[in-house]
């Protein structure tokens, strides 16, 4: 096998073999590699041990060990016929629809295992390579060779079982102006060099960032000014490459008044801002150039797999939501009441049609241009999860109430004194004891009041771009003529009376 560490961060992407399906270990050692990661003023010389990252390291660490466990290993892995090395099915490139099928049992292991909390598995990065693996050929189109680049990073990551992060947004400084007002607002090619090309300027928000092997830029919001070619631009680079800065937001899950966050602490994937200061990249590392038309088509071209897993993970966040929320009417003796009955039913009727539409995509599949099986895709369902998440939060908040706010942290519980207030005064319902109560509603709490919820909430309504821009698409590219023209002719003559 290939030891990729002895390897430069640019040889990597030329290679056609590699250790396979990511270990736990493997992956702690990828992310020692000298990136520079900032966090409150301060570089990080090792996320894998720092306080702010160390959870979700290890929890991620944890779910690449599971897909290697027996339980799982077939579930989560295959074999490569052309190289035989185990890949991940994250990477898996579906060419009927048993490997479709399959994927969606890969994502749904990934999801189930994490509660639907991490917007930016692994497993979500990765069908985005195989989306972009789909659009090769026009790719090549674009310019001779980006199409086999397309190809090698493919196999780069799925023979290495990389984890990547995106970059997608420009700064947010000033939205009513364009690149051509103001260079800063976007990533720009400074210089194209017979090795490569130079990029300045930043994006944001790439979540996973610090905890990534790989960053992939694919989205140029800049391509509807067509005088603006320079900011249209495809690439990929690893997180260690010079001149690249990752400024991470806050950490969520504050430890230092002793209340437990077990969600915030295995998931809070971390929100970064990139910065490009004169950035190399080679040409074996662009996809595509100077084609806005093109970067827009293919925006909606490399996503259907990674909307997919992204279905998946919704679903099991609402999932957790209704268990969470049922739990926590039990605890205080409501789940009697009727209205708590309805509130819990609508939680309900949200988890049955995010599984039903999950199957629906992939039931309408159909083979794309490329050759590989996708499931349908639609802004219809990202809307619906977007504009519905919010309401299942504060239905969950509404039941619990003020319990949300005041619970007993694990030093409280350990107290002598205050155990005997706490045991008769902060108990459950039905004889549930104290210790259970608080951790259930401290899950609550993880989903519904801290800023750990508030982020997830606001990951899910803008994860999968403007809610408003994504309806006004839906509406233009749906198919009206035939009802159209049956109301038309309804109306041609009078009305029967």
């Amino acid at each position: 096998m290939t030891d990729t560490q002895t390897r430069t961060p640019f040889e990597q992407v030329l290679l056609a073999d590699g250790p396979g399906a990511m270990t736990g270990e493997r992956y702690k050692e990828s992310l020692r590699d000298g990136r520079e990661v900032w966090l409150n003023g301060e570089r990080i010389e090792d996320v894998t041990t720092h306080p702010a990252f160390k959870g979700t390291v290890d929890r991620l660490a944890e779910l690449y060990d599971m897909q290697n466990s027996d339980e799982l290993r077939d579930t989560m892995t295959y074999v490569d016929d052309e190289t035989g090395i185990r890949i991940s099915k994250s990477y898996l490139l579906p060419r009927t629809l048993d490997e479709l099928k399959e994927k969606y049992a890969n994502s749904h292991a990934w999801m189930r295992s994490t509660w639907g909390q991490l917007g930016r598995s692994p497993d979500y990065m990765a069908n985005v390579v195989v989306g972009l693996y789909d659009f090769r050929d026009e790719l090549e189109a674009n310019r001779p060779g980006f199409g086999q680049n397309a190809v090698d990073y493919w196999k780069h990551c799925a023979y290495n079982d990389l984890a990547l992060t995106h970059a997608l947004g420009d700064p947010q400084i000033d939205r009513s102006k364009s690149v051509l007002d103001d260079p800063d607002q976007g990533l720009k090619i400074i210089e194209e060099r017979e090795d490569g090309i130079v990029v300045r300027g930043a994006k944001q928000l790439a979540t996973l960032a610090p905890l990534s092997n790989e960053v992939l830029s694919y989205l140029s919001a800049s391509f509807a000014v067509r005088e603006a070619e320079e900011y249209v631009l495809w690439f990929a680079l690893p997180m260690n490459a010079p001149g690249l800065k990752i400024l991470c937001r806050e950490p969520l899950g504050d430890h230092q008044h002793g209340h437990a966050h077990p969600l915030a602490r295995q998931y809070d994937e971390q929100d970064s801002m990139l910065f490009f200061d004169d950035v190399f990249i080679p040409w074996q590392r662009v996809f595509l150039m100077h084609d806005g038309p093109l970067a827009l088509n293919g925006l909606r071209r490399i996503t259907p797999w990674a909307g997919y897993s992204s279905h998946i993970r919704f679903e099991q966040r609402m999932k957790t939501y209704l268990g969470v929320a049922s739990l926590a009417a039990d605890a205080i003796g409501v789940s009697g009441f009727r209205n708590i009955q309805e509130q819990l039913g609508e939680i309900t009727s949200v988890v049955e049609i995010a599984r039903l539409l999950t199957l629906a995509t992939e039931a309408q599949h159909k083979v794309t241009p490329g050759g590989l099986v996708a499931p349908v895709s639609s802004a219809a369902v990202g809307v619906y999860s977007a504009n519905i998440s919010s309401r299942v939060q504060e239905i969950l908040r509404k039941i619990a109430a003020s319990g949300l706010l005041m619970q007993p942290t694990q030093k409280d519980l350990e107290n002598p004194e205050l155990r005997p207030f706490l045991d008769k005064y902060m108990k459950g319902a039905d004889g549930l004891g104290v210790e259970e109560k608080s951790r259930i509603f401290r899950l609550a709490w993880d989903l519904a009041g801290d800023g750990f919820g508030q982020r997830q909430e606001l990951y899910e309504y803008l994860h999968r771009g403007d809610v408003a821009r994504n309806l006004i698409g839906l509406y233009h590219r749906y198919d009206k003529s035939e009802i159209i023209g049956r109301i038309q002719e309804l109306v041609s003559s009078p009305l029967p009376e």
